[in-house]
């Protein structure tokens, strides 16, 4: 991984690199580019949509939108943003080539010949910490080949992107810092808005799409004043509505964010924001990690105004239609937020009786001792995920808006030979139509004619609701009867998912809010603090 010279990137940032060679040309408002064409999609690389976030510009909000005079080269991808290296052996494990501080950049693929078609931002996932928009699996071609426009999107990550700081806050005009990596996606998203009726897209159509920390990005979206208005449906794939650091308050159980980056710089031995800034991105993002920073969001109170849950409840997210999921597998691949299951299924009972209280019953009936190691990732996953999908199914409807559940239980030889049945991120190459671009340990995915027709369908029902707002294929929405899609072999329509899952979970973080002590992210099952008791529960 290099270290960037950030005088010289930020000297050189608006220089347009020219090419000589034919392809088509888009003259936008930001500028003249000349793309590649492929089987009749035209694709454009690396558009700047914000200047370099370096020097001074770090943890700031994005500067202006470059403009640029010539034709820009747009056939090469730009650099990831600066993020720890993957961990190895992990499925998600992916050589970006490039990684840079200036990073602010997008992709598009169109349509040859689109006029005012459907736009799909995607947001990418990686915990806020990792991942970029030039990943192989986020390839847009086959999508636009259905019609739509396809955008993908970098923005920053961890420390670089979501630090705050007191001295950070004093410098705002509105006295807050963190949030910098959501503002990029709402700058990418005025972007879009400015720009992409030159790309044949439609600006008034746009779609927000994400997975994971991609997806918990787009309810900041629809939680943040700052982005309303800029798009106009939500796909949300397993999504977690955790509960957020407020900027200087300990609420929840959760340490205040600016808390958090003093500490953090305490520890790295970089008290202050001039040495802070004075910091190679790289040696920061570094320290940041070991240091133990938690890159999340932050209420403030102005980007985010109120925690999550609350803006679902009190109707104030943006009103658009959704399509939401998750997977059955979530956890397989993402242990590390499991327990390890106790000694004997006494133990587990004792312990979830401890925890639970009067919901002890209807948690062992959902996830019972008979098989502990299974239990303990299915009651993780919906605490989580399946939760979150259904919570903003329900919260959309409540608004009178259409909202779209699904669950993803598919497999595939390699992936189930691995114990990763239809693990976390396993629906995004259906989604893209991509079969052979993945991360080196990405189990292989056949290339029969019945995975093929899944894959059909899936793709279609995404593409259908970034163009109409409804996915299709006799799906439902979950007003009528708590629909949902299920994708197994081939989808089925369903009716009520998982009975008693969500009214679990939804009542525990209930609880815990009223209590304003107890985060409801990650503290699942045998590892939960007690259930808070209703004074009804405690005579």
């Amino acid at each position: 991984m290099r270290f960037p010279i950030f005088a010289l990137l930020a000297s050189l940032a608006f220089a347009a690199p020219t090419l000589a060679a034919t392809g088509p040309v888009v003259t936008a408002p930001a500028g003249a580019v000349r793309g590649e064409t492929s089987n009749g999609v035209e694709a454009f690389k690396n558009l700047p949509y914000a200047g370099p976030p370096v020097g001074q510009n770090r943890w700031k909000p994005p500067t202006a939108t470059p403009t640029w005079s010539g034709v820009r080269d747009a056939t090469a991808f730009g650099p990831a943003c600066i993020q720890p290296p993957s961990l190895p052996g992990s499925i998600y494990a992916e050589d970006l080539k490039a990684f840079s501080e200036d990073c602010l950049s997008l992709n598009i693929w169109k349509p040859a010949g689109a006029t005012k078609a459907p736009v799909m931002v995607w947001i990418h996932g990686g915990s806020l910490v990792s991942g970029s928009a030039r990943s192989g699996m986020y390839d847009g071609a086959i999508m636009a080949r259905r019609g739509v426009v396809v955008v993908s999107i970098n923005y920053r990550l961890g420390v670089l992107g979501y630090l705050a700081h007191p001295e950070l806050s004093a410098e705002s005009k509105d006295g807050v810092s963190g949030n910098y990596g959501l503002l990029d996606q709402v700058a990418a998203l005025q972007w879009v808005k400015r720009n992409i009726a030159a790309f044949g897209g439609d600006p008034g159509n746009v779609t927000v799409a994400g997975e994971s920390a991609g997806a918990l990005s787009i309810m900041y979206l629809m939680a943040s004043p700052n982005a309303r208005g800029l798009f106009h449906k939500a796909i949300v794939q397993s999504g977690y509505m955790i509960s957020t650091p407020s900027l200087r308050e300990a609420r929840f159980g959760e340490i205040p964010s600016e808390t958090l980056g003093e500490t953090m710089a305490s520890k790295i031995g970089a008290r202050g924001l001039v040495r802070l800034r004075a910091m190679d991105a790289t040696e920061l993002t570094w320290k940041a990690v070991l240091s133990g920073y938690p890159p999340f969001g932050t209420i403030d109170g102005k980007v985010l105004p109120r925690q999550l849950v609350e803006v679902f409840d009190r109707g104030e997210q943006a009103r658009v239609p959704v399509l939401a999921g998750f997977n059955s597998g979530e956890i397989r691949s993402l242990r590390f937020l499991a327990p390890k299951p106790p000694a004997t299924p006494e133990a587990y009972e004792a312990a979830i009786r401890e925890r639970y209280g009067p919901h002890a019953d209807e948690f062992l009936r959902l996830y019972p001792s008979s098989n502990m190691a299974e239990s303990i990732l299915a009651s993780t996953r919906d605490g989580i995920y399946g939760w979150t999908a259904e919570r903003l199914a329900a919260k959309q409807t409540a608004v009178g808006q259409p909202a779209f559940l699904y669950l993803f239980d598919h497999g595939y030889p390699a992936a189930d030979k691995a114990g990763l049945h239809a693990f976390h991120a396993s629906e995004i190459p259906y989604v893209f139509g991509i079969s052979d671009r993945f991360p080196g340990a990405w189990p292989k995915m056949p290339t029969t004619a019945e995975e093929a027709a899944f894959g059909e369908s899936l793709a279609s029902h995404w593409a259908s609701f970034v163009k109409t707002g409804a996915p299709g294929g006799g799906w439902n929405p979950y007003g009528s009867d708590r629909s949902y899609m299920a994708y197994e072999d081939q989808a089925h329509p369903r009716v009520g998912l998982m009975p008693g899952m969500y009214a679990l979970h939804e009542d525990v973080v209930l609880r815990r809010r009223a209590v304003g002590t107890i985060p409801w992210n990650w503290n699942l099952g045998i590892i939960s603090p007690p259930l808070p008791l209703r004074a009804s529960e405690t005579q």
